[in-house]
């Protein structure tokens, strides 16, 4: 994540139920529209990859919180940062995590490192009994 980030506004959206999952896919669509403006093609990206991340807030993690961003940074650019932090068991082996297949429910094993795949910016921290923090940056144009 760039440090030298400026945020201009935010707003968050407790994750606790599959209603809370749809007002984030609906809330990260909304902010990439005008003023923003992200193409079809980026908006079908980031939102996506939230919908990824806000699942395994809930499932994973137990719930949490998803926090988002309209951010620009010292090269300036211009794009949108989301947050999705719970208190869950946590992951104990990030990089085994982050590989394609690898799943500890029932699913492809494609959440994590398909929502890297699909935004500019990635990083995750997280440790066994303290939570996971998943943060993505997508950034759409120079100011």
């Amino acid at each position: 994540m760039n440090t030298t980030t400026k945020t201009t506004r935010s707003e968050s959206v407790l994750i606790r139920n599959q209603e809370d999952l749809q007002r984030v896919r609906a809330l990260v669509r909304q902010w990439a529209q005008p003023p923003l403006s992200f193409s079809t093609v980026e908006q079908t990206k980031l939102v996506t990859a939230a919908s990824e991340l806000a699942r395994n807030t809930l499932i994973y993690g137990l719930g949490g919180t998803f926090l988002i961003e309209d951010v620009t940074d010292a090269l300036a650019r211009r794009g949108l940062r989301l947050s999705f932090r719970d208190e869950g068991p946590g992951i104990p082996d990030i990089a085994k995590a982050m590989q394609d297949g690898y799943t500890t429910g029932g699913g492809m094993g494609l959440g994590l490192s398909g929502a890297k795949r699909l935004v500019s910016e990635f990083s995750i921290d997280s440790a066994p009994g303290k939570g996971t923090l998943v943060c993505i940056t997508q950034w759409t144009r120079r100011l």
